[in-house]
């Protein structure tokens, strides 16, 4: 059974419980519009939020104190090198305000499967050879979904997050999601979720 239009999503942007995390539901979600979120011991949860965060390349800001680390070159990136240890330092990195991780076992085996058929991504950031930062995401055409990030290093996760941009300009519309403090000062915005269906359909 396909997933409902993201416009039936409740108040609070669910759209869908249960199911299952294959690769074709995957695709079939982030096309219309919809990603899994849930908690251990929770069904799947398909949401598609209303307002969407979204971060348009153009209108990147990058700090001053992080414009002269970037002149400074601390860091390597790479990209699609160890898709598997990102998503899994993703998982195990301890965040403020959150107890657990909602990037579960089965949701590392079903990103691990997309990766392996070229829809999901990974940014690898290096110091002395030794992974510190980086982030995934799903890519649909000149549309990447962000999913999460992790910094082993003070700012390696921004670091490798603006060089992916910087790296592909093809790049038209990055979907972040739900708001957070972080990504509004990076320069991501809030747009009505039709606005944001309308922009998935012309650039994926």
């Amino acid at each position: 059974m396909p997933l409902p239009p993201a416009e039936m999503a409740s108040v609070e942007g669910i759209v869908a419980l249960g199911g299952e995390l294959s690769t074709e539901r995957l695709i079939e979600a982030y096309r219309k519009g919809i990603f899994p979120w849930f908690n251990a011991n929770d069904p799947i949860i398909w949401w598609s939020p209303n307002p969407r965060m979204v971060l348009f390349p153009e209108r990147l800001h990058i700090s001053k104190n992080m414009q002269k680390h970037l002149r400074k070159k601390p860091f390597d990136v790479t990209y699609n090198q160890c898709f598997e240890q990102v998503i899994k330092q993703c998982a195990s990195v301890k965040r403020r305000g959150q107890d657990d991780t909602w990037i579960l076992p089965q949701m590392i085996s079903a990103y691990i499967a997309l990766h392996h058929l070229g829809h999901a991504h990974s940014v690898e950031v290096w110091q002395q050879n030794k992974l510190v930062g980086g982030l995934y995401g799903v890519t649909l055409n000149q549309v990447f979904c962000g999913e999460s990030m992790f910094s082993l290093k003070s700012n390696a996760s921004q670091y490798g997050f603006i060089t992916f941009i910087k790296d592909h300009p093809n790049i038209k519309l990055i979907d972040c999601q739900v708001y957070t403090e972080y990504l509004a000062s990076m320069g991501a915005e809030e747009i009505p979720r039709s606005t944001f269906l309308n922009l998935l359909e012309k650039y994926s």
